[in-house]
């Protein structure tokens, strides 16, 4: 047998050379794929439930959220355990699977589950979700958003912030391989009705009355059409808030024929959301950033490369004089890895020669 291979191979010359150089061609562009990484990932096969529920506490997420979550998938198909913890306004439930449960089927299940769940949570707690299909060491790509010099006055904590969440944010997750942008950093902008307790309690209404209305004066609907001659005139109507004018001009009730109007009741004023922490940047003063999180079982390599590729994109979009800077990049750590196992890899050789 190995004759006929090595008379064959002496005959066709030609024919061996390119099958040899097909095959190293395939090694090469197949080794320039492998999913070589500096953190390998070892978290198990996992699920997270995440419900937040502001003002409660502990016990009470505990007792009213926690609990039918778990009375809900304790037994699912594949499950090995359940770990779970309480706090202030948070919930969190990890469901570890089988390594030989397909991920995104554990998810299925979980979802089907949390249907359940949700009819046996009180309204207005708040509503269990699934977390993002990455882990702890999923976290491949962070950068800042920051003013260019001479433009710090244009782009503070609040501009910069809502830049990251309605432009950077929006397009980085159209990156194959992104499970997740989580922001954080500068200050997340409100709009806050200030009510007068003695304003209210002139006009006879109620602080839930304000609640209602300001819930139901929000977005646009649609209407039916019009036919006039050869044309159609199709209705709708909008109510979409954009400033704090259209907030002030919501009617909450009606007092002798005249409508009475959030402005008539309360103060219209731009504010921020609650915050406990901040970002700042070479000491320099606040930015806002995000960290890009990874699908679990992804490439790397491919996906970090695929995020710098949006992220030059992005940067022509930006407003003038905002500057989107990476501070932690992945492939500088898989790069720095393979080179000290080449470095170690040549000095044993030569050891041995």
């Amino acid at each position: 047998m190995l004759q006929s291979i090595i008379a064959f191979s002496v005959r066709n010359k030609l024919l061996i050379a390119l099958f040899t150089l097909g095959l190293v061609a395939l090694g090469a562009y197949e080794t320039s794929r492998l999913p070589i990484d500096a953190v390998p990932d070892i978290t198990d096969n996992q699920v997270q439930v995440i419900t937040v529920a502001p003002s409660f506490g502990a016990t009470d997420i505990e007792r009213l959220v926690t609990f039918p979550i778990e009375q809900s998938t304790a037994n699912l198909p594949g499950l090995k355990h359940m770990r779970s913890f309480s706090r202030f306004g948070l919930s969190l439930i990890t469901l570890v699977f089988e390594d030989d449960v397909p991920i995104f089927t554990a998810r299925q299940q979980v979802s089907e589950r949390l249907q359940e769940a949700r009819e046996r949570i009180p309204a207005g707690i708040g509503s269990p979700a699934l977390g993002p299909v990455s882990t702890g060491l999923g976290e491949i790509y962070q950068y800042v958003l920051r003013p260019a010099p001479g433009f710090e006055s244009a782009y503070g904590p609040e501009e910069l912030r809502t830049i990251q969440d309605w432009i950077v944010r929006r397009q980085l997750l159209t990156v194959p391989g992104v499970a997740e942008v989580s922001s954080f950093g500068g200050r997340l902008k409100t709009w806050d009705v200030q009510v007068d307790p003695a304003l209210l309690q002139s006009m006879d209404i109620s602080l839930s009355q304000l609640f209602d209305a300001l819930a139901a004066n929000q977005g646009n609907t649609g209407g039916s059409y019009i036919e006039k001659g050869p044309e159609v005139y199709f209705i709708r109507t909008e109510a979409l808030l954009r400033d704090s004018a259209d907030i002030a001009l919501i009617p909450v009730a009606t007092r002798q024929g005249r409508p009475v109007l959030v402005r008539d009741v309360a103060n219209v004023l731009k504010g921020h959301a609650t915050r406990y922490g901040a970002m700042t940047f070479n000491d320099k003063g606040e930015v806002a950033g995000a960290v890009v999180m990874m699908l679990k079982g992804a490439n790397s390599n491919e996906v970090v490369q695929a995020v710098r590729h949006r992220v030059e994109e992005i940067k022509s979009t930006l407003p003038e004089g905002v500057i989107i800077e990476a501070f932690l990049d992945r492939s500088k750590m898989v790069n720095n890895a393979i080179s000290t196992v080449k470095t170690n890899l040549l000095e044993g050789a030569l050891i041995v020669v």
